[in-house]
């Protein structure tokens, strides 16, 4: 999921380390592979800046697509809200798109409409993309195809979708996606190349090419969905380094983002990732999500009186644990979430901000020094298997979201529909998380994620 923010985007230019020929599996590459007996020994590796920004929409915005009969429920003022942007040469000569990094959505899309600039299309050999630009221009790509109403996954209640496709007047495929803060984001599913340099391309990969949205920018999906970016792509591994963000007036700190290979991976804290067959599938289950066992939550030194099932998939799916990008606040059950609040009111119920609740899910708010209250407060840790944690230190508890107004970064899970647990990027700050589907894990580091 993420929150959408309002500040000015800093274009940078991307970086390529240690590439072969394409991001889908070159016949070198696989070559290599055989070599080496094992892919995560591969040196396939590409490097991309990574910013925090805010985005327009002064809502809380939550990133995952919801089934059809999903209540929306969030819909409050949101002033102050963060989601990572990837800037990525896409088509043929390449137009660089910003989209959102969401690890809890499948479907790629870029704009196509007609709001803001029209892209410039790249230069030809050599020459670098242009400046990200906020629509994607079909008529200047060589490579852009659309999708016809015949292809297969244009056909009702087809499961990638959370609302149904359907042929337009054009006889193209419309897709719409709808996300459960109520955003909706449709157009036509096209085929289009990620075109990283004149030897660096993947092969034409579905997206969605958004002719109506609520956003500025696209999406870049990369669940563990057989649409998704990495799935399409066949890029076996990623990691990102989400930076800590700057004052609400500063500028957007850069972090990163690899495809493939990590050269940080060996210092990384691995636990295992949690998947799901076809006989698993569950109502509140999301089965394409990056699922963790999550075993507790620390605050200080106190270990909070909850036990691990309310982390954890019951027979409904409900108390599953994921950890997702693209939404800012970290999200609990009710189960989990009181306790929390309650060990936040036992060390600092006389400063809370009586009566105040910030977007509907999140009542642990205060006015005040906010280094004070975070002191107060302790560092917050989230527990994991073989002693792996996740760590948020005592001075960056409190996320700024108003006038002076400091809150705990958690929600009530709950209040936006949901009955699941969401780590959210707030609380990856200067941390890198790598996802190896392949080998079943997650692997977390601690970084400067400004210097990575």
């Amino acid at each position: 999921m993420a929150v959408r923010r309002s500040s000015v985007v800093v274009t940078l230019p991307f970086f390529l380390f240690c590439c072969f020929c394409s991001v889908s599996l070159s016949k070198q590459e696989q070559s290599h592979h055989n070599q080496n007996k094992s892919s995560s020994s591969s040196s396939f590796s590409l490097s991309f800046p990574l910013q925090s920004h805010p985005l327009p929409h002064h809502k809380p915005h939550y990133l995952r697509p919801s089934l059809a009969s999903a209540a929306v429920a969030v819909k409050s003022p949101f002033k102050y809200s963060m989601v990572p942007v990837v800037s990525i040469p896409i088509g043929t000569p390449p137009q660089t798109q910003d989209m959102i990094l969401d690890t809890g959505s499948q479907l790629s899309w870029i704009q196509c409409h007609g709001k803001g600039k029209k892209a410039a299309a790249g230069g030809a050999a050599g020459r670098p993309p242009s400046p990200s630009t906020a629509t994607f221009d079909p008529s200047l790509s060589s490579s852009f195809s659309v999708l016809p109403c015949n292809h297969p996954l244009c056909k009702p209640r087809t499961p990638d979708f959370t609302l149904p496709t359907s042929c337009d007047q054009n006889r193209l495929c419309h897709y719409s996606y709808f996300y459960a803060d109520g955003t909706l984001a449709e157009g036509n599913l096209v085929r289009e190349k990620f075109t990283f340099s004149t030897t660096q391309t993947t092969p034409p990969l579905i997206l969605g090419c958004a002719t109506s949205s609520g956003d500025d920018k696209g999406i870049l999906g990369m669940n563990l969905g057989r649409l998704s970016f990495p799935s399409q792509a066949k890029v076996s591994k990623f990691s990102y380094c989400m930076p800590a963000r700057a004052s609400r007036f500063g500028p957007s700190p850069t972090g990163s983002l690899y495809l493939g290979d990590n050269p940080n991976s060996g210092a990384f804290q691995y636990i295992g990732l949690m998947t799901f067959g076809q006989s698993q599938r569950m109502p509140n289950l999301d089965p394409l999500a990056y699922t963790v066992a999550m075993q507790g939550i620390r605050i200080g030194t106190r270990r909070l009186s909850i036990p691990p099932t309310a982390f954890q998939p019951d027979a409904s799916g409900s108390g599953q644990t994921m950890i997702d990008s693209g939404s800012e606040f970290t999200y609990l059950v009710d189960e989990a979430y009181d306790k929390v609040r309650e060990e936040v009111v036992r060390l600092v119920g006389p400063r809370m901000k009586k009566g105040y609740v910030y977007g509907g899910v999140a009542d642990m708010c205060f006015d005040g020094d906010a280094a004070a209250i975070g002191l107060s407060i302790g560092d917050v840790a989230f527990e994991f298997e073989k002693g792996v944690e996740i760590v948020v230190a005592k001075e960056k508890v409190l996320a700024e979201v108003d006038g002076g107004v400091h809150c705990m970064a958690v929600g009530r899970s709950s209040m936006l529909g949901a009955a699941s647990n969401i780590i959210g990027n707030f609380h990856q700050q200067d941390l890198w998380v790598e996802f190896d589907p392949g080998n079943r894990r997650v692997g977390f580091g601690r970084a400067d994620c400004s210097r990575s």
